[in-house]
C-alpha cells in the first residue's frame, strides 16, 4: 500500500509539472507557426515508422496532450484522451475545434475500458507518465482490435547501471516511470503484446527514444 501510496504521489506531481511544463514551453511560441511545426513533426514521424492510417480506420490517440498526432490522422475516426484536457483549455495552441474528426475524452489511460474498438493505437510520448503502467498497457491492449496495431513510445535509460538511482530519485520529476529498454519489453510483453518491432528514433544522452511496432499476443 505504500509502495502504491508513493507511486500516486509521485503521478500528482508528474502532472502539476506536465501543465507548468506546457505552459512555459508554450509561452514563447506563436499559436500557427508551433501547431504548423507540430503537425510537420508528426508526418515525418509516421513517414520514418512507415506507418499509414487509411481513411474510415479507427483510431486512439492515448494521452494526446495539446497537439497529438490526431493533428494529420485526416479521415480517420480519431479518439483523443488525455487527464489534462481542461487544463489545456487555457492554452491558444489547444484547438479542438479545429478537429471535427476527433472526439476529445478527458481521461486517465487507466481509466479507459473499451473491448476491440480501435484499428490503430498511438501512445506517443506517454507511458512512462501514467500513474500505473501495466494497467495502462492492460487497458491499451484491451481497446486494440485483434488485427490492430498499437505504436508505442519510450524513453529508455542508455546505462542501466544508472536505472535504479533515477528510479528511485528521478531526475526527471515530469517520468515517474523509468526504465532500461529491457524492462519495457518485458512489461510490454506481460500485458499481452507480441513485439513486431522496436525502432530507435532518437538517441541521447541518458535517455535514447524508441518505438514499438505491437500487436495482440
Amino acid at each position: 500500500m505504500a509502495k502504491k501510496q508513493h507511486s500516486n504521489l509521485r503521478w500528482k506531481i508528474a502532472q502539476w509539472a506536465e501543465i507548468h511544463w506546457w505552459k512555459h514551453y508554450l509561452s514563447k511560441k506563436k499559436p500557427e507557426g508551433y501547431l504548423a511545426q507540430k503537425a510537420a513533426y508528426w508526418q515525418h514521424v509516421m513517414k520514418e515508422l512507415c506507418i499509414a492510417v487509411p481513411p474510415g480506420s479507427t483510431v486512439l490517440d492515448a494521452g494526446c496532450g495539446p497537439a497529438g498526432i490526431f493533428m494529420v490522422l485526416e479521415g480517420a475516426a480519431v479518439t483523443a484522451v488525455d487527464p489534462l484536457l481542461e487544463r489545456y483549455q487555457v492554452l491558444p495552441h489547444f484547438q479542438p475545434a479545429q478537429y471535427v474528426e476527433v472526439a476529445f475524452r478527458q481521461m486517465a489511460l487507466e481509466d479507459l475500458v473499451e473491448e476491440a474498438v480501435y484499428d490503430y493505437v498511438f501512445c506517443l510520448n506517454v507511458i512512462n507518465h501514467v500513474a500505473d503502467m501495466q494497467l495502462a498497457l492492460l487497458r491499451l491492449r484491451q481497446a486494440l482490435k485483434p488485427d490492430g496495431t498499437c505504436w508505442l513510445s519510450v524513453d529508455a535509460h542508455r546505462y542501466p547501471i544508472l536505472q535504479p538511482v533515477f528510479a528511485a530519485i528521478p531526475g526527471d520529476v515530469l517520468h515517474p516511470h523509468q526504465y532500461t529498454l529491457t524492462q519495457y519489453e518485458t512489461q510490454v510483453e506481460r500485458a499481452g503484446f507480441s513485439i513486431l518491432r522496436k525502432q530507435l528514433l532518437k538517441p541521447g544522452g541518458l535517455f535514447d527514444y524508441w518505438v514499438f511496432e505491437l500487436k495482440r499476443a
